[in-house]
């Protein structure tokens, strides 16, 4: 089966093959995974990739592209995730885990200074 037609052709419009490319560079590859779909030579990014340009050259904006593409295919495509009811542990817990990694850091500080004050003899 022949790639879609926009997977290796870029728009005319050289602003809209600039909002497509900079788009797809955000999107990631659910076949490769560490890859953008920019990048990607897996069968379903260039299918991904004719989707955005596409979808770009309608008229639509590149956050509702994108928006359609997380909305079809889930968070985990897009390497910018949103906060919502679902991702918003993986914003808090981080900076829950470095404040309590300091606070332990004070204590042992602190406890170290209070415990070697009291053994010089002057």
């Amino acid at each position: 089966m022949p790639p879609a037609p926009y997977a290796y052709t870029q728009l005319e419009d050289p602003a809209q093959e600039a909002a497509a490319r900079d788009l797809m560079h955000t999107l990631r590859c659910l076949q490769c995974q560490s890859q953008s779909i920019a990048d990607s030579d897996a069968p379903i990014a260039g299918d991904m990739r004719h989707q955005v340009r596409s979808r770009i050259a309608a008229g639509d904006s590149p956050d509702a592209v994108r928006d359609w593409l997380v909305s079809r295919y889930g968070d985990y495509i897009s390497y910018e995730p949103q906060v919502s009811a679902t991702t918003w542990p993986l914003f808090v817990v981080p900076a829950v885990i470095l404040v309590l990694a300091l606070l332990l850091l004070l204590a042992r500080v602190g406890r170290r200074r209070a415990g070697g004050m009291g053994g010089v003899d002057a």
